[in-house]
């Protein structure tokens, strides 16, 4: 069986015989124990194959023969006792093609026999490599030999949901490639696929620019705070390695204050201080100027430098908190609508997306927004888009009403960033605009499907993102504010929010293990996360429990 419940010091908890992170769809498990020389596993490919795959393997193979994980609950328990001995793990991948998209099939099987035998079965490579990172996580550590416990084990697995992100911004502040990487190294230990790089913003301009070198030139905080296109390709390639597709967000027309240090010719409510609120969600304030036609070429230019550089095939726009204001109040504009007097704000921010949604479509790419576009504008966004619902829980059921897939990444449950006090200067009592701190457990028991019952429209909601906004964020601090929480969201949108096969869902207590666990898992492999409690309550389970609420008295 999968669980095995004891009782500690009056409270029944769900101890996992084998606490893998996150969940799999359904597994089964023994009562033998095999022993693992690590140095000495063979590890066939049983099929075709490619580098894709080759890279996996070795790397998966280097990380098990140095990992010496121990799980927490483990501490004090004696030498296992082996009844046999691992050897080999042969792989079969039905389909060895590198491509990798939303529709990309990650399921796979895994089958440990008890005389140490193991076959890993998937439908593409990447299926292979999420199945690898179940094996690794299946190898630990006891009285100084490595062991397989509770074989024979058999996984079937694959994810309920096809896009499993997190959003980085490296626009307030900048991250380091090897921050970035090492995000990914621990994404991948916990089966997520997709990197939203937030990558420019009002605040600068951090990547090369082909088609106008003065965007980095005048809008990146340094020379040294650039990325530049062979270092976008690195990442991406690096990404494609473990499974993990990059999708950049280019904010418009809103967030461009940025392109106004290059072009103010452009732009309009260019850092109005010191009432910048007026204009903006956030300093500084400045935004395209839609009534000029050089603002929507500039537009049109970046996206087609940047949809080839950027090879994944879903392109992400923005268009979120634009400000009327911020037009209404522009001489140009205002001279524009008088001398056009059928338009209207509203009808140039159509024009601006009608004009951004033809060159997405020209490239060829799959355009992606943030919900103002769809929910609070007049432009009809063409159906195969992508909605990013960030505003409140409802707007996912709102999207998908209307027909379009969505990426649910409310506020309220999945931005990293909040509970972290106020940011502007002058605010010695202020808190985050988005309080309270998210816990790995608020991220956990968000449900996707809330108010969701068709299963149409449930089909609609592709996946979710945590987003780490930055204004207080940096490569210094990236590890503990991501992890481990975006765990709990890797898992809730691997497994599901509901116990297999019912409406009920997951039991927070036993998830509780089992991120502990994986917590020390990521410590272990470099990932500077966060403890989830005292280690005391760790070992302890269910003891750090809020006690429940004494009956009232008659």
């Amino acid at each position: 069986m999968y669980k095995l419940k004891f009782l500690v010091s009056g409270f029944l908890v769900a101890h996992q015989a084998l606490a893998l992170w996150p969940a799999p769809h359904s597994m089964e498990t023994g009562n033998s124990h095999l022993a693992v020389d690590v140095e000495k596993i063979a590890y066939n490919i049983c099929s075709a194959s490619n580098q894709i795959l080759e890279n996996a393997v070795k790397r998966y193979s280097e990380l098990i023969c140095k990992e010496k994980f121990s799980p927490p609950l483990d501490y004090n328990i004696t030498a296992i006792k082996t009844s046999g001995s691992f050897s080999t793990l042969d792989i079969s991948v039905e389909n060895a093609s590198s491509e990798l998209s939303i529709d990309t099939d990650e399921s796979y099987s895994l089958n440990i026999s008890d005389d140490g035998y193991a076959s890993l079965l998937s439908k593409t490579v990447y299926g292979a490599i999420r199945g690898l990172e179940t094996f690794s996580q299946l190898v630990l550590y006891n009285d100084n030999h490595h062991v397989i416990k509770n074989a024979p084990v058999s996984i079937t697995d694959k994810p309920e949901f096809a896009h499993r992100g997190i959003l980085l911004d490296t626009s307030r502040n900048y991250y380091s490639i090897s921050s970035i990487k090492r995000t990914l190294d621990a994404m991948a230990y916990t089966k997520m696929n997709v990197l939203h790089w937030h990558i420019v913003d009002s605040q600068s301009w951090p990547v090369e620019s082909k088609f106008d070198p003065e965007l980095q030139a005048k809008g990146a905080y340094s020379k040294d705070m650039v990325y530049s296109h062979s270092d976008v390709t690195d990442i991406i390639n690096y990404s494609k390695n473990l499974g993990i597709r990059v999708i950049p967000e280019f904010d418009m027309p809103g967030h461009t204050y940025i392109v106004g240090m290059n072009r103010p010719d452009l732009m309009s409510c260019m850092d109005t201080q010191p009432l910048w609120d007026t204009h903006a969600a956030e300093p500084p304030s400045g935004q395209l100027n839609i009534a000029k036609p050089e603002a929507l070429k500039y537009a049109e230019d970046i996206v087609r430098e940047y949809s080839e550089l950027f090879t994944d095939n879903v392109f992400n726009v923005g268009g979120d908190e634009v400000n009327r204001k911020c037009w209404t109040e522009d001489q140009f504009v205002i001279k524009h609508l008088k001398d056009n007097p059928k338009e209207t704000v509203e009808t140039l921010i159509e024009k601006f997306y009608k004009h951004i949604y033809k060159t997405i479509d020209d490239v060829k790419k799959t355009p992606m927004c943030w919900e103002e576009t769809l929910l609070h504008t007049n432009f009809t966004l063409p159906k195969n888009s992508i909605v990013q619902a960030w505003i409140e829980e409802e707007s996912v059921p709102k999207i998908v009403d209307m027909g379009y897939r969505v990426v649910a990444s409310p506020y309220t449950s999945s931005y990293l960033d909040c509970g972290h006090g106020a940011w502007l200067g002058n605010m010695p009592k202020g808190n985050s605009w988005c309080d309270p701190f998210k816990t790995w457990m608020r991220i956990y028991t968000y449900d996707p499907y809330v108010n969701i019952t068709d299963s149409a429209k449930q089909d609609l909601v592709i996946g979710g993102e945590v987003a780490l906004w930055s204004e207080q964020a940096d490569d210094i601090v990236v590890d503990k504010l991501l992890w481990p929480r975006a765990a709990a969201a890797g898992e809730l949108y691997w497994s599901g929010p509901y116990q297999p096969g019912t409406s009920t869902p997951r039991d927070l207590n036993e998830a509780s293990i089992r991120i502990a666990e994986h917590r020390f898992r990521l410590v272990a492999r470099g990932i500077n996360a966060e403890p989830t409690q005292p280690l005391w309550c760790i070992r302890n389970p269910g003891r750090c429990n809020l006690p429940p609420a004494a009956p009232k008295s008659s």
